[in-house]
């Protein structure tokens, strides 16, 4: 008798997403840490779509949160959504380390930003190497404003960098500037990306900019959250 796989329940996509544990900018003494918005947009377009989200950090636990996002200015109505969310606030509070999780488990990776990934993230080894399998399988990934600067290390298979000859974006040098941090922070994600050889694209300041090149998309600031996220969603079908 023939014994048959059991498929995943309803074929469910499964996204996860990675977040930074980092929470100093520089030697300032200022908090840092994820962009709210950034992550909540993103979490909902993926949730609201069916998908099954895993929360991971480089340490686990509760992740840091810019408070810089959570001033009235910055809050939107997904920020008020997630707050008020009870299940997402617990997966928030227990995000789980990296150590155990596999490309083979999900569909696609995103990371959300927030001036934390450009500590943490741009050199964690085992982000790094999630990034690298899940592009050796072909399948999407994707980040928005300092998120993309987990990619600056990542290589393809031929040990080249991850964005070499990639049409990309991130937060530009102009945008970094005019908050006065482009002095602060460790690496500057225009600047890394053209040395990588990264064809770098860049929209108004503070405009929604997502580019997609092949099943890499990146996202140029926070207001580029929803459409960067919607760009995944489109290569995997929803």
């Amino acid at each position: 008798m023939q014994i048959k796989s059991i498929p995943r329940m309803e074929d469910m996509m499964r996204i996860l997403m990675i977040v930074t544990s980092h929470d100093k900018m520089g030697d300032t003494g200022h908090k840092t840490g994820i962009w709210l918005e950034e992550l909540a947009a993103p979490y909902y377009r993926f949730k609201d779509a069916g998908a099954e989200i895993t929360l991971a950090s480089p340490k686990g636990g509760q992740p840091p949160l810019d408070p810089n996002s959570q001033v009235p200015d910055a809050l939107t109505d997904a920020t008020a959504r997630f707050e008020k969310d009870d299940t997402a606030q617990k997966a928030f509070a227990n995000t789980v380390t990296l150590d155990d999780l596999n490309a083979d488990d999900y569909d696609a990776l995103f990371y959300p930003g927030g001036h934390g990934p450009l500590w943490d993230l741009a050199t964690d080894a085992k982000s790094i190497a999630l990034i690298e399998a899940f592009v050796a399988q072909d399948k999407p990934v994707a980040a928005v404003c300092h998120g993309p600067a987990a990619f600056v290390n990542a290589k393809t298979k031929d040990d080249k960098p991850l964005v070499a000859g990639k049409k990309v974006t991130g937060f530009t040098n102009d945008e970094e500037k005019a908050v006065g941090l482009e002095k602060v922070v460790p690496l500057l994600i225009e600047d890394e990306f053209t040395k990588q050889g990264g064809l770098y694209e860049r929209g108004d300041m503070w405009a929604s900019y997502a580019v997609v090149d092949g099943k890499l998309v990146t996202g140029q600031n926070p207001a580029s959250s929803d459409a960067t996220a919607d760009a995944v969603m489109k290569i995997l079908g929803k």
